[in-house]
């Protein structure tokens, strides 16, 4: 049927259920529905819409472990969004590689500073180079993410729905970006 957004009292994102678990928080007191989906359940006593996204009734604090994010393939992926930091083409993750910006060879570290996501194109065109060296530019400077909302999604549940979207914006979206060489790698 559909799965439901968990955020915590502060709307922050925490969790996703199935519809079974939204309703036996909801009924449990835990929660109070933000969103409700297009989908209805039916007893013989009662007709309640799906919930689409809830908030916590009481916050729930996280452990910094918690907001550790893993340095790995597919949360490289999700940081840049899928997109090429070269080129800026959107690409499933089979047609993206990895590419160290500064290559190990030069110096450069297997790390969240260092490595973005290419087209196979665009990394061939780079090579063993810098970005400079291959005269071209990076999109986005690569760093670590604070946060990863997308990666709640990957468990088999496809895109997120609509109604989550609003709920799922990092803070860093709604900054300017600065002009701080952001576009002149090294």
């Amino acid at each position: 049927m559909s799965h439901a957004l968990v955020l915590n009292a502060s709307f922050e994102p925490l969790h996703v259920v199935t519809w079974q678990k939204a309703l036996q928080l909801l009924f449990q007191g835990k929660v109070e529905v933000v969103e409700e989906s297009d989908h209805e359940v039916r007893t013989v006593r009662l007709t309640i819409r799906v919930p689409a996204v809830l908030r916590l009734l009481s916050y729930v604090p996280l452990s910094k472990k918690k907001n550790i994010i893993r340095f790995s393939r597919m949360n490289i992926f999700l940081r840049d969004q899928h997109t090429c930091q070269y080129c800026g083409n959107d690409f499933s993750r089979h047609q993206l590689t990895l590419d160290h910006v500064t290559p190990i060879v030069q110096g450069g570290q297997k790390s969240w500073n260092n490595i973005v996501t290419a087209c196979k194109s665009c990394n061939q065109k780079k090579g063993g180079r810098t970005p400079v060296q291959a005269s071209m530019r990076l999109i986005k400077k690569p760093k670590q993410p604070y946060w990863l909302p997308s990666s709640s999604f990957t468990f088999g549940i496809g895109t997120a729905p609509e109604r989550w979207k609003i709920y799922l914006k990092t803070h860093n979206e709604s900054e300017t970006e600065d002009d701080d060489g952001f576009n002149d790698a090294e």
